[in-house]
């Protein structure tokens, strides 16, 4: 067998086209980072949730921007690859490629909103809670955020064809031992909130009124759901309604 022969064989010619893809590839990659970085995308997105998220996961928008353009010649290089050297039924092989590459840009599109929607969510139920003084309630905006991300998950893998029925029960199993592990780790912020309940329903003191709770004293300054907030001369107290019912109350009058 001469060169001429050996380089016309249609691996040979895979391979070059595949070897040539990836340096392509990585060298389009790069000079994106770099065109991105030069039109100050990275100062754009600053703050943004995607990056937010992205920098949890040690990288970055321009990072990602950057690899899936790699990603995307890398995976035309690999198809012009095995086309070349026939193996597999070319006509089969493109109809599948067809059928199935929209079903991964909608499995990417849901995992990228995905990450946006759970970082959002996290940041929503923090502010909300914000105000909640209980150490337990610190846990719940991280709930949330993974609990998006798991589903965000389950929806991108039905999307490319995988199995998730054992996923699903996984997910049953996860949200039933959420119920059960909250229902004792938060058994003091649930007790706290129907003490708060009975506060604001009952009032039996109010804003401006003088108090000490256990050896807590003040003027009480807030009563909301889950605490209530009593201040003297240099501190500030934030007692849990539900040390309301389990210790003495003083109320005192002028």
């Amino acid at each position: 067998m001469n060169w001429q022969t050996f380089l016309d064989e249609p691996a040979v010619i895979a391979a070059a086209v595949l070897a040539l893809g990836f340096v392509v590839g990585y060298l389009v990659g790069r000079l994106n980072k770099e065109l991105l970085a030069a039109s100050g995308v990275p100062d754009a997105v600053e703050g943004t949730p995607f990056e937010r998220t992205a920098q949890s996961l040690g990288t970055s928008t321009v990072e990602i921007v950057a690899r899936l353009s790699s990603w995307f010649i890398y995976g035309i290089a690999v198809l012009t690859a095995i086309h070349i050297a026939q193996l597999l039924d070319t006509e089969a092989f493109w109809f599948q490629v067809t059928q199935y590459i929209p079903q991964v840009f909608i499995a990417v599109l849901v995992l990228i909103l995905g990450f946006i929607v759970a970082d959002k969510a996290e940041l929503v139920v923090s502010e909300y809670l914000r105000s909640v003084k209980l150490p337990e309630v610190s846990i719940i905006p991280r709930l949330v955020k993974y609990s998006v991300l798991y589903v965000a998950f389950l929806i991108a893998l039905g999307q490319i064809g995988v199995y998730i029925y054992p996923l699903l029960i996984l997910l049953a199993v996860y949200a039933a031992g959420i119920v059960v592990v909250g229902a004792v780790t938060f058994k003091d912020f649930l007790v706290s909130s129907a003490a708060g309940i009975y506060l604001l329903l009952n009032q039996p003191y109010g804003i401006g009124d003088e108090i000490q709770i256990g050896d807590q004293a003040g003027i009480v300054q807030e009563v909301d759901l889950f605490v209530t907030k009593i201040e003297d001369d240099s501190e500030e107290y934030i007692i849990p309604n539900r040390r309301v019912f389990e210790e003495e109350i003083v109320r005192v009058r002028d």
